[in-house]
């Protein structure tokens, strides 16, 4: 039976509506427009012959209340957010600022702490207004961020983890970065790295890997390792990160990061005695090497997604955070990796 004829219902706080009765927004998308806001928001439809198709309203305004009363307005059933999965940025938007707009996910009650949040290079509505697979953009794009997180090289963001950094002193927070490449294709192009509530950078896809090293674990994941003339794969990764505060005066952490996993792809078609080990040394250098170019960019920018200011914090008695911003330009930092190919795959 089409869900349209289902007698399911949507529960809130305040009221229950049936669900042939409302408009469910599974996707809320914020751009600028001028000196003024352009809001979308996107509805899921559901179709006589149990096909998704998808409808976006959308409406100017100079805050989030007017743009969700002209959306309102445009519409002939009420939109409703207890259904809510994605929250999308346009890049101009969030380089200005996007604290007061997450704000009010935060005083919803019916939107949960776990929706996903990106940034847009380009329009939130026009990767909204794509068509993608055949479960409807929701769940496509969902899919797509959950994937990426779970089994390639996206750190964990949702709106939890977002808000938790913007209030946490000693960390920034950073949001994946989407790009529509195609009507009905949208690509994580890197990541935006964020200063209080705003973007100040943005890091590229083939840094991702070493960022995850940093900020978060990987339980699967792919790098290449690069020698001379030679070209390995490492997939089926798993890692995990210590950070140490080892001095102060001048601040010295030791960031050491432990890296599981599978060969699966080399320039030759045989592996020479010792060839495992040698592509073990070389991936602990390329981390090491990115790893540290990273930080010192961090430093430069002066932003600090991997916590160093959190930590030294945590280890400081009376520590002041207004000196620290000055130390943390001059701190040093040790990275060191342990790399362990435990299966060689297909090469054999």
């Amino acid at each position: 039976m089409s869900l349209l004829f289902c007698t399911m219902f949507l529960t809130g706080c305040v009221q229950t509506n049936v669900i042939d009765d409302v408009n469910i927004a599974t996707g809320i998308g914020i751009d600028k427009s001028g000196d003024q806001l352009l809001g979308s928001i996107m509805i899921p439809v559901f179709k006589p012959d149990k096909s998704f198709g998808n409808f976006t309203f959308s409406a100017k305004g100079t805050i989030m209340r007017d743009l969700m009363t002209e959306i309102q307005k445009k519409a002939s059933q009420p939109i409703v957010s207890g259904s809510l999965d994605l929250a999308f940025f346009g890049e101009d938007v969030a380089r200005e600022g996007i604290n007061q707009i997450v704000e009010v996910f935060l005083r919803d009650p019916s939107v949960g702490a776990r929706i996903h949040l990106a940034v847009v290079d380009g329009k939130a509505i026009d990767i909204f207004k794509g068509r993608y697979g055949d479960r409807g953009n929701a769940a496509y794009l969902a899919q797509l961020l959950e994937h990426n997180i779970e089994g390639e090289n996206l750190p964990l963001t949702n709106l939890h983890q977002f808000l938790a950094s913007l209030s946490q002193k000693g960390k920034d927070a950073y949001l994946p970065l989407l790009k529509k490449t195609h009507s009905h294709l949208v690509n994580i192009t890197g990541i935006a790295l964020f200063k209080d509530d705003k973007v100040v950078a943005i890091l590229p896809e083939n840094k991702m890997f070493y960022f995850k090293l940093l900020v978060d674990k990987h339980t699967r994941g792919s790098v290449k390792v690069k020698d001379k003339d030679e070209e390995s794969t490492v997939q089926s990764i798993t890692s995990k990160n210590k950070i140490r505060l080892v001095s102060r005066n001048p601040y010295k952490f030791a960031v050491h990061m432990k890296i599981k996993g599978i060969l699966t792809e080399h320039k030759e078609r045989t592996l020479k005695k010792g060839e495992v080990h040698k592509i073990e040394k070389h991936l602990e250098k390329q981390v090491v090497v990115e790893c540290k170019k990273m930080i010192e960019n961090f430093q430069k920018k002066e932003i600090d997604p991997a916590g160093f200011g959190h930590i030294a914090k945590s280890k400081t008695r009376n520590f002041d955070f207004n000196k620290w911003n000055e130390s943390y330009k001059s701190a040093r930092f040790q990275v060191t990796a342990d790399v362990n190919i435990i299966e060689v795959g297909v090469v054999k």
